[in-house]
């Protein structure tokens, strides 16, 4: 069949939206009608090259819709279903699926590959094979997905709020409580308040930290911030420093979550220095895959016990956490209506993208 799709055909170059050639699904794989698919700041690291993967590319990896269509050997679920696509699929079979850390599966490796599971593209285009992003590609009006990127959801939950918990929210929120472990009565600092850093705050306020400061130079995302649950913000790490230190007496924070468009080494060693005694700095922000130097202190890892922790996926388990987090939204506890800033036509991806450059959008989605 065919179907229209942004495709990114070269290094620094914008999204070209045209229509594409789709297989139908094979065995353990669904078609899946997109409602939205949000516009993560991940897709735009493959135009950059931080994120390295064979080009040309269907980009997206934080989508919802309905079931079309099921291959050989998919019972999980059926056409009709609603189902929220996670970046990260799950076998549940190997060693870590069964350690709990289903984030870190084998079929991790795919995400950046190109192909499907088995090797093969579902896209073609210009006569010759199109990949798709974490094995996802939800930027088309359609695609086919491994059935172990799918979690079946309630259709009674919007799509258009649902497909935020793919990535973004789970993430975010899974930085904070689940990697950088906040509790009650903790502070946590969250450097970069975009489309993950802002999921990092309410989950933060979720567990009941006492002070939650949104560390942004936008001033844009520090006022928003304060709508998630951000108890002060600071637009340098200066002033974050300064706040932390009046805030705690000086014993400063528990936990650093960096979620800044990019990471960089200097950050990790700013990150220390906003935190105390055993605080935790979490990167969950994408490296630049070159760079091998990072600033810290060592003496504040050894005498302090100051930890740096990596993260991906918020540390979450994707057929566990994206029900939980759409039942918080459902109890009124999560907010997912509040984060799309702005929506845009599939025509209209790369000013979306701009716009996300500009700091204008917490989360900006495609509705199809």
């Amino acid at each position: 069949m065919k179907t229209k799709a942004a495709v990114l055909w070269g290094l620094q170059q914008k999204w070209e939206v045209e229509e594409l050639e789709l297989d139908a699904p094979k065995a353990q794989e669904v078609m899946v009608q997109l409602t939205v698919s949000g516009l993560c700041h991940s897709d735009d690291h493959l135009v950059t090259g931080d994120m390295p993967m064979n080009l040309p590319v269907v980009g997206g990896h934080e989508g919802a819709g309905v079931v079309v269509e099921v291959g050989p050997g998919v019972t999980e679920v059926e056409v009709g279903d609603h189902v929220v696509l996670s970046f990260i699929p799950a076998c549940g079979r190997c060693t870590e699926c069964a350690r709990g850390r289903s984030n870190l599966c084998v079929y991790g490796a795919a995400i950046v590959a190109g192909p499907q599971l088995d090797g093969t593209f579902r896209f073609h285009a210009r006569g010759q094979d199109v990949g798709q992003m974490c094995v996802l590609g939800t930027f088309s009006e359609y695609t086919v997905v491994p059935i172990a990127s799918v979690v079946k959801v309630d259709k009674d939950i919007p799509l258009d709020k649902a497909a935020l918990v793919g990535c973004g929210v789970t993430t975010g929120y899974g930085a904070a409580v689940r990697t950088g472990e906040a509790r009650d009565g903790d502070t946590v600092v969250v450097m970069g308040v975009g489309g993950l850093g802002i999921n990092a705050v309410q989950g933060a306020k979720l567990v009941g930290a006492r002070h939650v400061i949104a560390l942004d130079p936008v001033a844009y995302k520090r006022e928003r911030s304060f709508e998630f649950g951000a108890t002060h913000a600071a637009a340098t790490v200066e002033e974050a420093h300064a706040l932390i230190t009046d805030l705690t007496r000086g014993t400063m924070a528990d936990v650093c979550v960096v979620t800044t468009d990019s990471a960089e080494g200097a950050y990790v060693a700013q990150g220390l220095s906003l935190v105390g005694k055993r605080g935790r700095v979490v990167m969950t922000a994408i490296p630049h895959p070159t760079d091998m130097q990072v600033d810290m202190s060592l003496f504040d890892l050894t005498l302090y016990e100051k930890q740096v922790r990596g993260c991906l996926f918020g540390s979450s388990n994707p057929r566990l956490d994206i029900p939980r987090m759409l039942e918080l939204y459902g109890a009124g506890k999560l907010k997912l209506d509040e984060l799309i800033t702005r929506e845009y036509s599939l025509d209209e991806i790369n000013q979306g993208y701009e716009d996300m450059h500009a700091g204008r959008n917490l989360r900006g989605i495609i509705r199809f």
